[in-house]
């Protein structure tokens, strides 16, 4: 039967590690286990980022707003999940997303300063670290830089992927046509044929001022 700790071990940060470093890293890391139920809020957007958070069991919602008000994209992921490990450090260690448990979740966090020490005495875990940030770095830069190419649906679906967590999953993306329009650089009559196609395909379901994708990596 697998433990938590072998949850924990199927982790980016923590795979490639022995069994004998991850004994004697969790004798010196105090760590939180939690049960929350369904709608728990497990971090919101723009507190201070000072723990790993990991999602063990169950899944949950990741809610980011943009700065201006322009739209609200929402996502689901599965554990086992790490929640945002590159927003503990830079100019602005908060968190981006608001997070909620969808039906009953296992979280368990270890507060930054287990990090500089033992942690990041580990190459492994250095290296894994590193990875995942720069990772994701580069991945949002490529996403970027072909933005405005292609397609009205391909430019919709980079729109939506560099603004997820997982290029994969369902999304629902809260926003009006106008302003979807706006920012793909095309008419709002184009962009409502481009939905409705989409939905014909049953790529997408269309809501009031809501988009849902049931899976954006289809798209």
């Amino acid at each position: 039967m697998e433990t938590m700790f072998d949850t924990l071990l199927q982790l980016p940060l923590f795979q490639g590690l022995t069994h004998d470093d991850f004994t004697a890293i969790l004798a010196k890391v105090k760590l939180h286990f939690c049960r929350h139920k369904s709608g728990d809020l497990l971090c919101s957007a723009g507190e201070p980022c000072a723990q790993l958070l990991f999602l063990l069991r169950g899944e949950a919602a990741l809610t980011v707003s943009q700065t201006s008000g322009l739209y609200t994209l929402m996502e689901q992921v599965q554990a086992p999940y790490l929640i945002e490990p590159y927003s503990l450090f830079g100019m602005t260690p908060r968190y981006q997303a608001t997070c909620h448990a969808l039906g009953e979740v296992h979280t368990v966090s270890i507060d930054k300063s287990y990090l500089i020490a033992p942690l990041f005495k580990y190459e492994i875990f250095r290296l894994n670290y590193m990875n995942m940030v720069c990772n994701r770095a580069q991945t949002l830069s490529a996403n970027l830089q072909t933005l405005s190419t292609g397609s009205i649906q391909e430019r919709f679906a980079r729109f939506l992927i560099a603004r997820c967590e997982r290029p994969l999953g369902a999304k629902t993306l809260k926003i009006k046509m106008e302003q979807l329009a706006l920012i793909l650089n095309e008419s709002r009559l184009g962009i409502s044929k481009m939905l409705n196609d989409l939905q014909e395909q049953g790529l997408v379901t269309l809501r009031r001022g809501e988009i849902y994708v049931p899976r954006v990596e289809a798209l």
